[in-house]
């Protein structure tokens, strides 16, 4: 604790910056001889929410909208001599669109003419952004421990051995409300931060990130959450029920006024379809959760706005089991893994100056995963359970000004771990499966991390913008690393075509595990020809180029990416059991393109979406990390996760008598089969296509509901055979439930 309370008050004496959900939305009001209008009106309001702001022009003519939370909005032009004519733009986190808005006279058809560089012409990042809507219509995509809001958006997003994998990799970071929680475990939870239930918006960044991020190369995931700004007093609902006895319950409320929004929800769930199962029967694979969440928005002063965000959620996972496994033959397994994520987030935003604002955030994450197996298992049982608590600060401090936009800053946190395991050897023949003396060890490692940034983007011309910036970050733990990461990008948009061309070349370090093995488990892995080597940070370098091509209110994006990974981080098992270590492999060598297109509305009625990825996963040398036999292979092997092909097609369809349907086909070209050899005919398993449906009617404005049907025609598939929590892992069965919705005012 000591370490958590030093690290709390450096933070503190502090000012610097981070991630953020904000964006600024700037711009100049000119009539059509491009003269500056001073004293003009304009409004900035967000397209699914009463959230709005605005603004007067200066003498120069200019404007600033600052802390505008990432989403979808309207601009207009609120005056007694001109018509107003609204313009939507996207504002993503960290950007800083510019605005042309000329004015037309009464004698000129009293129109305003808005125009606006695509947002993602001024990132070389490539982000996906889905909002509340998407993900309540999505088929399953809203229950409590669904990720489909990433895997059916995001190209090279998908679930294997019940983890979520973008771009070859497992870390990702999630951040709440612009506050980065850190996890620095792999693979040890499963499911999302946040119930997709309470986001309001999605960022989904995938690579080529900007110096304020950092900590995880191959997925961020900024949440918006929900703020009451959607509401006026309003509570809603939600009941659903359907096979495998499942339920996925919400009741949530929230509101504002002027200076005060506020959102709260309680969720439960419950199904006997948890994980995914290791044969096509579904034995011992129930799962509950409870969850609470809230979110408080209060404007103290016109240039002072405070934020909280906390959660409390925990999850309970029955393990399935195969029954006709040799090794367990005759025997009915009750292992189960219990997990729970508390945190909250308080953010004081001040705009100091147009285009200067100052947030600081201090933060609490509480982790915990905790795996038991029967005390009756043969040949042995075992438990891991794990505690992370994380304290720590992020402040963040942009200027934008001109052609720039200038960001730096400081985030760090202390982390105290509470690590227990256990094994215990039942088998008494001569020559026994497992050690026969039990091994028990308690550990409590601690470390924190400390990180710098500066990073500036200049729109150099109009169709020119450069993205350049360096983070140093500093992490004292099992070992004591620096890491500079230097990252530059460049964004060109060609003129009438508006096409967009990007590129980056950047260095990203991750930072370790807290794990150490010592004791009797250290002896346990010496008498098997194991050691302990420490685990060290993964440090990444990645090239990427794409291009986004607007066409009739059609957005094609396309982009290639190589990572190049020293000290890749994976998880490997114990002696067989399920006590699972994080190890780093030497190398790894991720390489693959990526295609995503959006339809506009199509005749009022439809919007369609595709998502590709190609992708190949090496992973290079031998285990350098963690428990390991310290033999090192030479050369590159397929990684249990590589996938070639991922294929997503789905879309939206409003129908007569308020009738709704959302579909999503996907196709997977098959993991890597552990079973045979490498880069040869047969070293993936079989592809699959999965087809969900959702089916939806409003009745009036307080009540709908819905039917949702998840794999449709029943694909019973074997998706992976890595040995992660059951052994192999097949394709969940068709699923089907209803969902009801009723909202009302208090």
């Amino acid at each position: 604790m000591r370490r958590i309370l030093l690290l709390a008050v450096f933070l503190f004496a502090a000012v610097g910056a981070r991630a953020t959900i904000f964006g600024t939305v700037r711009g100049i009001v000119h009539d059509p001889q491009h003269r500056p209008v001073p004293d003009i009106k304009v409004i900035l309001k967000a397209l699914a929410s009463d959230y709005s702001q605005t603004a007067m022009t200066d003498v120069a003519g200019e404007f600033h909208f600052d802390a505008v939370p990432l989403g979808e909005y309207v601009v207009n032009i609120s005056d007694a001599t001109f018509v107003a004519d609204e313009q939507s733009i996207t504002v993503l986190s960290g950007a800083s669109p510019i605005l042309h808005l000329e004015l037309k006279l009464p004698s000129q058809n009293q129109t305003v003419t808005v125009s606006a560089d695509a947002a993602q012409s001024e990132t070389s990042t490539s982000t996906s952004l889905v909002d509340r809507l998407q993900i309540q219509e999505t088929p399953g995509a809203s229950r409590s421990n669904s990720l489909a809001m990433v895997t059916d958006f995001v190209p090279g997003a998908y679930l294997t051995h019940d983890q979520l994998h973008i771009r070859g990799g497992h870390q990702v970071s999630w951040l709440i409300d612009g506050v980065s929680l850190p996890n620095t475990n792999i693979a040890s939870n499963v499911g999302p931060q946040v119930d997709p239930k309470d986001i309001d918006a999605l960022e989904i960044q995938r690579g080529s990130y900007s110096a304020d991020y950092g900590d995880r190369t191959y997925g961020v995931f900024n949440v918006a959450p929900r703020t009451g700004f959607e509401r006026n007093n309003e509570a809603e609902l939600i009941l659903s029920a359907g096979n495998f006895y499942q339920t996925d319950d919400q009741i949530n409320f929230g509101g504002h006024s002027n200076k005060l929004a506020y959102y709260g929800s309680l969720t439960g769930s419950r199904t006997n379809l948890g994980l995914d199962a290791p044969t096509p029967a579904v034995i011992h694979d129930a799962a509950n959760g409870l969850g609470g969440f809230t979110s408080l928005i209060f404007n103290a002063t016109p240039a002072d706005q405070l934020r909280l965000v906390a959660q409390v959620r925990h999850d309970f996972y029955q393990v399935p089991f195969d029954p006709s496994d040799p090794n367990t033959q005759g025997q009915f397994l009750h292992d189960a893994n219990r997990e729970g994520d508390a945190f909250a987030a308080f953010s004081w935003v001040r705009t100091l100056n147009p285009g200067l604002l100052l947030t600081i955030s201090p933060f609490y994450h509480y982790n915990s995963s905790n795996y038991e197996s029967s005390s009756q298992d043969f040949p042995s049982s075992d438990k891991e359970n794990r505690a992370s608590k994380y304290a720590g600060g992020q402040a963040t401090l942009s200027w934008g000004e001109k052609r720039n936009n200038l960001r730096v800053g400081l985030y760090g946190f202390a982390q105290e771990d509470h690590q227990t395991f256990g094994l215990v050897c039942h088998d008494t023949s001569p020559q026994p499966q497992c050690q026969s003396q039990p091994v028990s060890e308690v550990d409590n490692p601690s470390g924190s991390l400390a990180a710098v940034y500066a990073e500036d983007q200049l729109k150099a011309t109009n169709w020119l913008t450069l993205n350049a910036g360096v983070r140093q970050t500093y992490f004292s733990g099992g070992v004591v690393e620096n890491a500079t990461s230097p990252r530059a990008g460049a964004s060109v948009r060609i003129p009438k075509l508006k096409w967009v061309f990007r590129g980056f070349y950047g260095h990203f370090y991750q930072a370790p595990p807290l794990l150490t093995v010592s004791g009797p488990l250290l002896q346990l892995a010496t008498n098997q020809n194991l050691g302990f080597a420490p685990l060290h940070g993964e440090r990444d370098e990645e090239h990427q180029f794409g291009v986004t091509i607007p066409f009739h209110g059609w957005t094609l994006d396309a982009d290639n990416f190589l990572t190049r990974a020293n000290n890749f981080f994976d998880h490997n098992n114990f002696n067989n059991s399920e006590i699972f270590i994080p190890v780093t492999i030497e190398g790894a060598r991720i390489s693959g393109w990526e295609l995503t297109l959006h339809s506009p509305r199509i005749r009022g009625r439809s919007q369609l979406y595709l998502t590709y990825s190609n992708q190949l996963a090496l992973g290079c040398g031998g285990i350098n990390g963690g428990l390991t036999d310290f033999s090192f292979g030479g050369g590159c092997g397929l990684l249990d996760h590589d996938q070639r092909n991922t294929l997503h097609l789905g879309g939206q369809l409003s129908l007569p008598w308020h009738v709704s349907a959302a579909t999503d086909v996907s196709y997977a070209s098959g993991f890597t089969n552990g079973d045979a050899p490498p880069m040869a005919p047969g070293d993936h398993l079989q592809p699959h296509t999965t087809f969900d449906l959702s089916l939806s009617r409003s009745f009036g404005e307080r009540f709908s509901a819905n039917v949702q049907a998840m794999n449709v025609a029943n694909r019973r598939v074997l998706l992976d055979n890595s040995f992660t929590f059951g052994g192999t892992h097949f394709l969940k069965p068709r699923e089907i439930f209803v969902q009801l919705r009723y909202r009302f005012h208090y």
